[in-house]
C-alpha cells in the first residue's frame, strides 16, 4: 500500500470547517486500504499571523517543501485588514506558490445538471458545462518588480505594478494547457491583451510557436481577455481549455466559477515542474472560494470544493484517478438527490449543514466502493 506525505493548511474563516470534511474522506481512503497518509497540519494566513506574526512560519514552509502535496483551505478576513502588507494573510499563499514554484493553476468550471438552475445563466447555456482555465501563477503583475507607491508631494502619490513575462514562463504554461487538452476535447483558447500590452504580444507569439513546434494536432484559437470574458457569459460551452496569464486568469476563472452557481463548488490545483529525478511535482490544492468570515463557525459552509480539491490531489499527485472519479461521482449523486448547502439552495426546501453534506458524500462513496 503506498504511503504519501500530506500537509494540511486549513487557514482562516470556513477553512477549518471544510478541511475537516476533506480529512474524513482521507480517513475513508485509508480504511479502504487504498493508501496511507502521513498527515501534518500547519497554520497559514491570519491564523499564522496571530501565532507567529507572519502569514506562514518557516517550520510550516519546510513541511510544505517536504510534502508530496499540500491541501490548503482559505485565508483572510476583516480581522487582519490592518496588518502590514508584507504579512497580510494572502501573503502566505503567495509565498507557497512562489517557493514551491507552482506555476500552473488548473481551475475547472463544472456545472452539474442538478445545479444548472442555480446559475445566473439559462439552463441550456450551462448544463453539463465542463471547462478548465489554466492560469500562469508565478509571473506577471502579481510578482513583477518594481512594485511601489511613491509620495510625489502636494498630496499626490504614484502607484506602480509591473507586468513581466519571460519566454520560458509562457512556454511551460502553454505545454500544460496543450497536454490537458489532448486528454479532453483537444482545443485550447489562449487569452491576453496584445492590442494594448507588450506582454500580450509576446504571449501570443510564444504560444503560437509552442503550438507549431509541438502540438499541431491540437486546435488553437486566440481571444482578447475582455472579449473572452464576454463570451464566457454568452456561450461558455464553446471552450474547453483556456490558458492565460496570472491577472486575467484570476479574473476569468472567477467569472467561469459563477457560471456553475457557486464558488463553493469549485476545486483547483497548483502544479510545479516534474522533477527529473523523482518524476514527481510539487503541488498545492485548494478550493476557489475564500474564507467567508460572515458564515464561519455556523456550519453553513459548502465542503464540496474542498473535497473536490482533495480529489484533484489524488488524480494529479498520487495517481489515484479511480478514487478521484468516485469522489466526483459521489458529489454528483449527492446533488442529484437534492442535498444543498445554503450557497446552492436554489428552490430547495431542505438545507443541509457542512457536516451533513460530508456525511452524504461519504455515504455515496460507500455505495460506489
Amino acid at each position: 500500500m503506498p504511503t504519501y506525505n500530506l500537509l494540511l493548511l486549513p487557514g482562516d474563516g470556513i477553512g477549518p470547517e471544510v478541511m475537516a470534511q476533506a480529512r474524513r474522506v482521507i480517513e475513508w481512503i485509508e480504511k479502504r486500504g487504498l493508501a496511507t497518509f502521513n498527515i501534518e497540519e500547519g497554520l497559514v494566513g491570519g491564523a499564522a499571523y496571530d501565532a507567529h506574526g507572519k502569514s506562514i512560519s518557516e517550520d510550516d514552509m519546510k513541511k510544505a517543501m517536504a510534502a508530496d502535496a499540500v491541501i490548503f483551505g482559505a485565508v483572510g478576513g476583516p480581522k487582519w485588514d490592518g496588518v502590514p502588507y508584507d504579512v497580510r494573510p494572502e501573503a502566505g499563499l503567495l509565498r507557497l506558490r512562489k517557493d514551491l514554484a507552482l506555476f500552473a493553476n488548473l481551475r475547472p468550471a463544472i456545472c452539474y445538471p442538478a445545479l444548472a438552475d442555480a446559475s445566473s445563466l439559462k439552463r441550456e447555456l450551462v448544463e453539463n458545462l465542463d471547462i478548465v482555465i489554466v492560469r500562469e501563477l508565478t509571473g506577471g503583475v502579481y510578482f513583477g518588480e518594481p512594485k511601489t507607491i511613491t509620495d510625489l508631494g502636494n498630496g499626490q502619490k504614484r502607484a506602480i505594478d509591473t507586468q513581466v513575462y519571460d519566454t520560458y514562463e509562457i512556454e511551460r504554461i502553454a505545454r500544460v494547457a496543450f497536454d490537458l487538452a489532448k486528454a479532453r476535447k483537444n482545443k485550447v483558447t489562449s487569452s491576453e491583451k496584445r492590442n494594448v500590452m507588450k506582454s500580450g504580444v509576446l504571449w501570443h507569439e510564444v504560444v503560437n510557436q509552442v503550438h507549431q513546434r509541438e502540438y499541431k494536432d491540437v486546435e488553437l484559437e486566440h481571444q482578447l481577455a475582455d472579449a473572452l470574458g464576454m463570451q464566457l457569459v454568452r456561450n461558455p460551452k464553446q471552450f474547453d481549455v483556456i490558458v492565460t496569464d496570472n491577472l486575467f486568469g484570476d479574473m476569468l476563472s472567477d467569472v467561469a466559477a459563477m457560471l456553475t452557481g457557486s464558488l463553493g463548488m469549485l476545486p483547483s490545483a497548483s502544479l510545479g515542474e516534474v522533477d527529473s529525478k523523482t518524476k514527481k511535482r510539487r503541488a498545492l490544492y485548494e478550493p476557489v472560494h475564500g474564507s467567508a468570515p460572515d458564515i464561519a463557525g455556523r456550519g453553513m459552509a459548502n465542503p464540496i470544493a474542498m473535497i473536490g480539491s482533495l480529489g484533484m490531489a489524488l488524480r494529479y499527485s498520487f495517481g489515484m484517478g479511480k478514487v478521484a472519479d468516485q469522489i466526483e461521482e459521489a458529489i454528483s449523486n449527492v446533488l442529484a438527490a437534492g442535498h444543498r448547502t445554503a450557497d446552492i439552495r436554489g428552490n430547495a426546501t431542505k438545507i443541509v449543514s457542512t457536516q451533513d453534506m460530508g456525511d452524504a458524500i461519504l455515504a455515496e462513496l460507500d455505495k460506489l466502493a
